[in-house]
């Protein structure tokens, strides 16, 4: 950091409790190593688990996820989905729409990419190319079930600081957010879209594939056996999975890395 730069404060215990109302019980660590892995290894439902300083996070097929100290909101929360286990691929969309939500209560804009990325519309790249600013890592533990939601967001990070010339911030994007306030909003609205999901899961899915930047757009699918899938990303069915045209035929994606297709003149 510059001498120039501002100082970033650190997040206090009390903050983030109130920020996250009386329905959570809200850990804070000063430095750990993956909220997910603290939350897994006590997974009673309505825990969250916040880390000041995460050194060791984790992201979708085992990536590392680590930012600067206090330019990121980094926590887990544990659930009782209360779902059949079909529709459980549908709780980290869930979770992507809550971040949205969360964004747009401070002005920004932000939309989902299959499955569980927020890209924000920060005036450098429409959020549809593939600008990130938060990834989410859904994980099942214990017996009974639980999920376990692990959600990593960019605060403060400015471009010198970002991992991928593809990852944005908030504040790069001109929003002037206090973490312990972005995890009160984001705990609110993912509460609002789990009961969404739980009550009735055909108008959840309907708000997903409106807010899902992923459909109608050219996609590159990394499958889990290392394949490439390449196609038009033509909806979402009612089990969470990205359908992908290619040629003729519909292909249902379960799981696989989605790159964004950057259309050709």
């Amino acid at each position: 950091m510059t001498d120039s730069a501002p100082a970033r404060s650190h997040l206090d215990p009390v903050g983030v409790a109130l920020a996250a109302g009386d329905a959570w019980s809200v850990t804070l660590h000063p430095t750990a190593g993956s909220t997910n892995e603290l939350a897994a290894a006590n997974p009673v439902a309505g825990r969250v688990v916040v880390a000041d300083h995460q050194v060791a996070g984790r992201g979708r097929l085992d990536r590392s996820w680590v930012t600067p100290p206090g330019t990121a909101l980094t926590f887990s929360v544990v659930i009782d989905p209360g779902i059949p286990n079909d529709r459980w691929p549908l709780i980290p969309l869930a979770a992507g729409i809550a971040v949205s939500d969360a964004i747009a209560s401070f002005g920004g804009v932000a939309n989902v990419k299959w499955p569980n990325d927020v890209l924000l519309e920060d005036g450098v790249e429409p959020a549809a190319s593939g600008r990130k600013v938060c990834g989410i890592l859904a994980e099942r533990v214990g017996d009974p079930a639980r999920a376990v939601i692990g959600i990593g967001i960019n605060v403060d990070l400015r471009e010198d600081e970002l991992p991928v010339p593809t990852a944005t911030s908030l504040a790069i994007a001109g929003l002037d957010v206090a973490r312990a306030d972005l995890l009160g909003a984001v705990l609110a609205a993912l509460t609002t879209h789990l009961d969404a999901l739980r009550e009735d899961p055909g108008v959840f899915l309907a708000t997903f594939r409106e807010r899902c930047s992923t459909v109608g757009r050219e996609v590159a699918v990394l499958m889990p056996d290392g394949s490439r899938l390449e196609g038009r990303a033509v909806g979402i069915d009612d089990t969470g999975c990205l359908e992908v045209a290619v040629a003729d035929e519909v292909h249902r994606v379960a799981a696989g890395d989605v790159v964004h297709v950057r259309p050709t003149d």
